[in-house]
């Protein structure tokens, strides 16, 4: 393994607002320092040092001696019809000389009326080895750290021609991109609550979406340190079924994954846990399984989000005809269970839910459906 290279300068967008008061410490500096930095980076999206004309000169000399704001290098970019946009990223931090690593993980851009969603990756490929999901097919690499995180909304808001001071072009931010958000902890964690803070982009905890497939002891963990939207990868109503779409579930089946959800509303006064349930034709479609569902949720501060199945190359299942999907869904809501069906956007540049891919660069593969393994978030 190549060792760490002693001379390299920290990535400020890695850091939240208490890490970077300690570092600006470390440097002389005042905790409010740290604030200035971050209205710099955050707020007048200001990507070098030397423009941050409110610290003395003697300061940014030191600050650029011993760090930097760096984002990922965009490979490609690719705009749907619809206004979707998805971008082919490079985090190579592990390697970044003449030869670097390439590792690419995709972002995507969604543009509506009242809202502009980025949704953001939090590894390269994923582990968990969803049957249905093009990302999980593609194997694991590696966690991305909390700046190259951040740094995917930094670099869409530039993109995307922000201007300080302006109307937000990001209203809303999903980690529904590559990877398990809560296998990666510490560094979501971190990367969220920059999000979140005042000093940071400063978006409501409405505004930030983890999607987790089911990490339960994570869950638990995430109730303590965080106040965010939950959403959950369901996808079946009953262990048998989940066992084989979402092979987490042998680990942390549905009873333990719902009470450690119901856990985390009460412990955050949340509203609802939003339940995500992909459309399989003739797999979780049925009638019986939406009453099994309903079974399940009602009662609950639940909401459930029907996705149509996108398709992938080398996918073995289809998506449920639109009859059967407005039939599931009538269902649910008749029987109490507040439902809605995702529209499906940027499907035509892979954009779309499940789709997402990326670029692997060893394609290390650890199989949750061949061999259960454990998964464990970082410390």
């Amino acid at each position: 393994m190549q060792a760490p290279d002693a001379t390299a300068r920290t990535n400020l967008l890695g850091l939240a607002r208490e890490e970077l008061e300690q570092f600006v410490g470390e440097l002389g500096g005042k905790p409010y320092r740290a604030r200035q930095i971050m209205k710099w980076i955050y707020k007048q999206m200001t990507g070098e040092l030397h423009a941050m004309t409110d610290l003395s000169k003697e300061f940014r000399a030191a600050l650029a001696a011993r760090a930097e704001i760096r984002v990922p290098d965009i490979v490609t970019t690719q705009v749907a019809a619809d206004g979707t946009r998805k971008w082919m990223l490079r985090v190579d931090e592990a390697q970044r000389g003449p030869r670097p690593i390439d590792q690419g993980i995709e972002m995507v851009y969604i543009p509506e009326v009242d809202r502009g969603t980025l949704c953001i990756s939090s590894q390269v490929g994923c582990a968990l080895d969803c049957t249905f999901c093009s990302t999980g097919q593609q194997g694991f690499n590696r966690n991305l750290t909390a700046a190259e995180i951040v740094g995917q909304v930094w670099l869409a808001n530039r993109e995307l021609g922000f201007v300080p001071g302006g109307e937000r072009v990001i209203t809303n931010v999903v980690l529904m991109g590559m990877g398990e958000p809560l296998a990666n902890y510490r560094n979501v964690l971190a990367a969220v609550r920059i999000l979140m803070d005042d000093f940071g982009f400063d978006l409501s905890r409405r505004r930030v979406t983890l999607s987790t497939s089911g990490l339960v002891p994570q869950i638990r963990r995430l109730a303590e340190d965080s106040n965010l939207a939950l959403a959950v990868s369901l996808h079946a109503p009953n262990d048998r079924l989940r066992d084989t779409l979402v092979p987490i579930n042998r680990k942390h089946p549905i009873a333990e994954l719902l009470d450690a959800c119901w856990h985390y509303i009460d412990e955050q006064n949340g509203r609802s846990v939003t339940f995500e349930y992909v459309m399989l034709d003739g797999v979780n479609d049925s009638p019986a399984l939406a009453l099994e569902l309903i079974d399940l949720l009602r009662g609950r501060p639940a909401k459930v989000n029907l996705i149509p199945f996108n398709p992938f190359p080398g996918t073995r299942y289809r998506c449920s005809p639109a009859e059967v999907i407005e039939r599931f869904r009538a269902l649910l809501n008749r029987h109490g269970v507040i439902a809605t069906t995702r529209k499906t956007r940027g499907d035509e540049i892979d954009a779309a839910c499940g789709q997402l891919a990326g670029r692997v660069h060893d394609r290390t593969i650890v199989r949750l459906g061949r061999k259960l393994v454990s998964v464990v978030a970082e410390a």
